[in-house]
């Protein structure tokens, strides 16, 4: 473990109720399984998996991992639930997406406490997850009715043509952490109501919310095996990738681990769609309010301690408000509470894990060694936590675009700052990243918020505001940043195929 950093005043503390963590680890987190075919399965033969807890560095609970003998039982399970789910009426499979979008909602307190022991994520942005969940079960729910071909007019031969959309069977959903319960709807939401059933491979860092899903899911009626949920590694998750009668995989999470997905699933041409990381710049012109700019730069970027993929984590800013704009952003940055996830007043928790909290130090400390910016704020762990993963939420400015801690994903609450001097030399900083997820505009001018934002390498545009994601709008990535769309109906579509039926006449 890196060293820990020393205390710093000023800052806003929310100290760890220890007891809480502890209470509400025993009453929710007491007994971990994996759900396969609707059952419980409390023993495998691969180890179990010591899950601590971000928040103390504490172990929690043991996580039951699964190999590759639950990998094949699961996806078998699927392929029977999936025939059973398609020979539904298109309407009970509505109603019954609609009862789960009901019963996430409804256990939604206990899910957000369930996101916060698992992951660290603060219960203030915890609570949001599980009714954006709703959304985008209920927004598919509404397309399981409405899914429909079309009558193809053909030439110069005389025919019936038509396309008949179907499903692809059985598709592998690998989330990753930082989305829980939401990342998850929005998957399997969509793969749901195109008639599919799904394998969740979830993380040994994020396993409760995961299971949570799938229980709900059968406590809805859905049938038995059509929602499986199994957690475990590398080998598992290549096992379900490479398993012949997965048809589709939908995968969340890093681009390391997106090629390997893709180079098994190319040993059986299986198609797969990828929401990866980004890089995101968020412009602010000088027109911008300048307040609600800084006051965005300054927070955003630090929810959820920077772990969010959308994070506007490169600032570029115009050289004429640059001073005042980094002076107001440093300030709300300072102000931001950090501390105990549970607590209903922290907006920075702790980073995920042991491991990438290292990693973070470690791009931090290469970035104060060997960049030519500087440090504003922050730059190292918070040592105000015992042994939890709390990094200080970390400014640096005066940097060039081609530096280090401006080009990787750091994932973590860092925050880069460069200058610019005009709209042409904007546009040029904000795709010099080999990432495309998000672009981030601030500006007064409605003529150059669409004349930037359609200039701008990236999936997902958002002025004067923050990337919302609500479930009616396509959400993904350009170049490293993925492939293929979640949310709207575009992320329904992912989950479809066109077989085409012609009828000479």
């Amino acid at each position: 473990m890196a060293g820990r950093g020393i205390p710093r005043e000023g800052t806003h503390l929310m100290a760890i109720d220890t007891a809480t963590h502890e209470r509400l680890a025993r009453e929710l987190l007491s007994s971990h399984y994996l759900l396969i075919g609707g059952e419980r399965v409390t023993k495998t033969g691969s180890d179990r998996f010591a899950h601590v807890n971000p928040a103390t560095g504490k172990v929690q609970a043991d996580v039951v991992m699964a190999g590759i003998e639950e990998v094949d039982r699961a996806v078998a399970s699927a392929v029977s639930a999936q025939k059973v789910w398609w020979s539904w009426r298109p309407d009970e499979r509505r109603n019954a997406l609609w009862r789960l979008a009901s019963l996430v909602r409804a256990d939604g307190e206990e899910v957000a406490q369930l996101m916060a022991l698992e992951a660290g994520i603060p219960i203030s942005m915890a609570v949001g997850l599980p009714r954006r969940a709703g959304d985008y079960l209920e927004y598919y729910a509404g397309f399981a009715d409405k899914i429909e071909g079309q009558v193809i007019p053909i030439f110069p031969e005389q025919a019936f043509d038509y396309t008949l959309p179907e499903p692809f069977g059985v598709v592998a959903a690998i989330s990753t952490w930082n989305g829980g319960i939401s990342s998850l709807s929005r998957k399997g939401g969509a793969a749901l109501a195109a008639g599919n059933a799904v394998v969740v491979k979830a993380m040994e860092l994020a396993p409760f919310s995961a299971v949570r899903f799938g229980e709900l899911a059968l406590r809805a009626g859905l049938p038995p095996g059509l929602v499986n949920v199994i957690v475990g590694g590398a080998e598992a998750g290549a096992a379900l990738v490479r398993h012949p009668d997965v048809r589709k995989v939908s995968f969340t999470g890093g681009v390391e681990t997106a090629r390997k997905i893709l180079a098994t699933a190319a040993e059986s041409i299986t198609p797969v769609v990828l929401e990866l990381g980004g890089k995101s710049g968020s412009i602010v012109f000088a027109d911008a309010d300048l307040e609600a700019a800084s006051r965005f730069s300054g927070a955003t970027p630090m929810g959820l301690a920077g772990q969010a993929c959308v994070s506007p984590s490169r600032l570029i800013v115009h050289e004429s408000v640059h001073d005042e704009v980094v002076e107001r952003a440093t300030a709300v940055t300072r102000a931001l509470p950090l501390g105990d996830p549970l607590n209903a007043a922290t907006v920075v928790g702790p980073v995920v894990s042991e491991a990438q909290y290292d990693r973070i130090l470690g791009m931090i400390a290469r970035a104060r060694q060997s960049e030519h910016g500087h440090v504003v704020t922050g730059g190292a762990a918070a040592a105000d936590f015992g042994d939890g993963f709390f990094i200080e939420p970390t400014i640096f400015d005066g940097l060039a675009s081609e530096d280090y801690i401006a080009q990787e994903e750091v994932f973590g609450p860092v925050l880069s700052i460069i200058t610019f001097s005009d709209e042409e030399e904007a546009i040029a900083l904000a795709n010099d990243t080999r990432y495309g997820l998000a672009g981030y505009i601030h500006t007064g001018n409605l003529q150059r918020a669409h004349r930037v934002a359609a200039q701008l390498d990236a999936g997902y545009i958002s002025v004067n505001g923050f990337a919302a994601l609500p479930a009616s709008a396509p959400f993904g990535g350009n170049k490293l940043s993925g492939i293929g769309k979640e949310g709207g109906r575009a992320g329904l579509d992912e989950f479809l195929r066109l077989k085409n039926v012609y009828i000479p006449l």
